[in-house]
């Protein structure tokens, strides 16, 4: 299997507090891997170092054939390391048309109207909301934004932050049968989320990081079946 994202001994953090501690991490080409950890872990710190919002302060990061240490977040988009952020991001006052447009601003430009199908193919409910300012709807349909957008990017690899996130029962089931979907599509994806349950059930391999460092790497079933690791970092 081709190693598509790479990262090994990253640190980083905001100004001078260091969060990220050395993390090495890989995804595999059309695999799920699932990042679980509790709050202020320094999940959502790796996204941002990843996607070249924060910068990297050591370590390297190889994703795709690229060297993305220390890239600008433009050319991690033009790399395809695509980012659907925690909390989901839409622009309130644009219409769902116009959220989904954004997507494709850095990448796949031309083949916009393409890629507008398959996500209206995905989420028809976008489609028949189209001129609907995003702010308006509800906060599932705001996540199918989020993630559409991010699709309309034609991802590499798909980063989704806490996607189920404030949702209700009924449509974390949703959620999470949407990305096994993508999967299948052959879409690797990145999951970072606090459900702990829900993705080890979809996850190729997880991990679990705990103040700034990865503390576990294997399968589901490793990390499920190992009752210490459990009670220490799952809380199951």
């Amino acid at each position: 299997m081709t190693t598509l994202l790479s990262i090994a001994g990253l640190r980083g953090g905001y100004g001078q507090v260091e969060v990220l501690r050395g993390v090495d991490l890989q995804v595999q080409a059309g695999e799920i891997v699932a990042l679980l950890g509790s709050n202020g872990a320094g999940k959502s710190t790796l996204n941002n170092v990843l996607c070249g919002i924060y910068p990297a302060w050591s370590g390297t990061v190889q994703f795709d054939g690229h060297d993305l240490s220390g890239a600008h977040y433009r050319d991690v988009v033009k790399a395809g390391l695509i980012q659907v952020p925690e909390g989901r991001k839409v622009f309130p006052n644009l219409n769902v048309l116009e959220n989904l447009e954004l997507g494709s601003f850095t990448r796949a430009r031309e083949r916009r109207a393409t890629n507008l199908d398959k996500v209206f193919a995905i989420f028809p409910r976008l489609k028949e909301r189209l001129t609907q300012r995003a702010g308006t709807l509800s906060g599932g349909e705001q996540q199918m934004i989020a993630i559409g957008r991010g699709l309309m990017a034609e991802p590499r690899l798909l980063i989704l932050d806490e996607p189920s996130l404030g949702l209700s029962p009924l449509l974390v089931e949703e959620m999470f049968a949407l990305i096994r979907q993508l999967q299948r599509s052959g879409l690797a994806i990145f999951l970072v989320e606090q459900n702990v349950g829900q993705s080890l059930e979809i996850a190729d391999r997880a991990y679990v990081m705990e103040n700034g460092l990865i503390r576990f790497s294997g399968t589901p079933a490793q990390l499920l079946g190992s009752d210490d690791l459990r009670r220490a970092y799952l809380g199951l």
